[in-house]
């Protein structure tokens, strides 16, 4: 059957890949190309290196979707997510591993018009704690404060789980006038947090801080290499021969 559709201001009228024809009409003309490809699809480094990104980006929303996120300086949630997390380090891994994700400081949680919290890891009075420069000060009536924790789980196919409580405010205390979040959980190397301000339909944009370092060793050299190998090794060129 003969297809139509419009591509780039010409009428398409058909195609046949396996011949590799294409049938096109532009200015009331119909045109036929032959089209042969003399080399497999093209994986320069830097295409591999996006595209092992952008699949550990989509791995990544599949698993936090579910954790009632906000991502509200777009119009699709999941398009302000990838804008975002496609700036963290590319980790490189098998074909054969199927949605793993690795925990990396600043993997995007919230995205909104509220101010930012900043929030690191560290110590009051000799209990580990998640410490912010958010001011007692700051608190709007309708604020409400949601910790989004994320767990690096290292088995045969490394993955996260990501989970969302909300906190009471009496879960806080006070530190030099700024809230901080005590607990011995905060000492895990294996976890990472980001406590997100919520105000109705706004929110602060967060990323989540942790101490993991496990995902480390999937962005090296080596690592890149051993994966690009599966993936029928980099090229330099795609040439493609228009007779």
């Amino acid at each position: 059957m003969k297809q139509k559709s419009k591509v780039g201001g010409m009428l398409m009228l058909g195609s046949l890949r396996s011949a590799g024809i294409t049938t096109y009409m532009r200015n009331g003309k119909v045109i036929t190309r032959v089209a042969q490809s003399f080399q497999k699809r093209s994986n320069t480094r830097y295409q591999f290196i996006q595209r092992q990104r952008m699949r550990h980006t989509i791995s990544l929303w599949k698993k936090l979707k579910y954790c009632n996120v906000m991502f509200t300086q777009r119009p699709v949630a999941y398009q302000n997510f990838a804008s975002l997390a496609n700036r963290l380090p590319a980790v490189f891994f098998s074909w054969r591993c199927r949605d793993v994700t690795f925990l990396i400081p600043g993997i995007p949680i919230s995205d909104g018009s509220l101010p930012t919290i900043n929030q690191y890891l560290g110590e009051v009075d000799g209990v580990p704690a998640l410490l912010t420069d958010f001011k007692k000060t700051d608190l709007d009536f309708h604020d409400t404060l949601r910790l989004y924790t994320a767990e690096q789980k290292c088995g045969e196919f490394p993955e996260i789980e990501f989970s969302m409580r909300e906190l009471s405010f009496r879960e806080l205390t006070l530190v030099d006038g700024r809230f901080v979040l005590k607990g011995e959980e905060f000492a895990d190397n294996l976890k990472g947090w980001a406590l997100v301000r919520v105000n109705r339909d706004r929110c602060s944009p967060q990323g989540i801080v942790t101490r993991c370092t496990f995902y480390e060793q999937y962005t090296t050299e080596e690592a890149m290499q051993k994966a690009a190998k599966e993936y029928g090794g980099l090229t330099e060129t795609n040439i493609t021969h228009f007779l």
